[in-house]
């Protein structure tokens, strides 16, 4: 019982760097998801898809089960809401990978783009960072890899938005047909939701920051 009430320090985060795995499996599927559009020889579309949602499924479970050992812990090794905050901030992460690599198929998107692929990449390398942050947290003498991974994060998030202007400023160059118009305005709220991909990371990232802050 006192165990249940008392966990050991190291299992909040080697939970939090379990999540974190999922992360970045479900980066790498998507990103791969992405590069392959229009490539016959590619990996298969569902089957990248279903990674994808696996991931996101496994990475949830693992939310719930560390909110209810949050809770149930009569001490935290940080701020309990903090804890709360950095787990949420992973986990849509997560769950914005999903949409995007849901959207594929429901959008019907059949060709990528290089602003597409480069924000594909970008997040993949930015969920890498965090579970490479998320490992050292609970480490004291880490603390500046830490601060150095979620820089380096929100470097990846600018280049990110940058992408997704030069995509959508694209779509819009040139007039074209009903297909077109249709084309453009699905690509346009597919290029959003990989650029917010990016935009999740930098707030866990910030969040991962406060922590580093509150108990310097």
């Amino acid at each position: 019982m006192l165990t249940n009430v008392m966990p050991q320090r190291a299992t909040f985060f080697l939970m939090l760097t379990s999540h974190t795995e999922r992360l970045v499996g479900g980066a790498n599927a998507t990103m791969r998801l992405v590069s392959g559009l229009g490539n016959p020889s590619s990996e298969a579309l569902e089957s990248l898809i279903e990674e994808v949602n696996i991931n996101e499924a496994s990475a949830d479970e693992i939310k719930q089960a560390f909110i209810r050992m949050l809770y149930e812990s009569f001490t935290t090794p940080v701020n309990r809401e903090q804890l709360h905050t950095l787990i949420l901030d992973l986990d849509r992460v997560l769950d914005t990978l999903q949409s995007v690599a849901n959207a594929v198929r429901m959008y019907r998107i059949e060709n990528s783009t290089p602003q597409a692929r480069e924000m594909a990449s970008l997040a993949s390398d930015a969920c890498l960072r965090l579970n490479r942050a998320v490992t050292a947290l609970g480490d004291r003498k880490r603390t500046t890899e830490v601060i150095a991974h979620c820089r380096e994060i929100e470097q990846l998030e600018a280049r990110a938005e940058s992408a997704m202007r030069e995509a959508v400023t694209l779509l819009f160059a040139h007039e074209g047909d009903e297909a077109a118009a249709w084309l453009a305005l699905k690509m346009r709220r597919f290029y959003f939701s990989q650029e917010a991909v990016l935009d999740g990371c930098k707030r866990a990232a910030r969040t991962l920051e406060e922590i580093l802050i509150e108990n310097a």
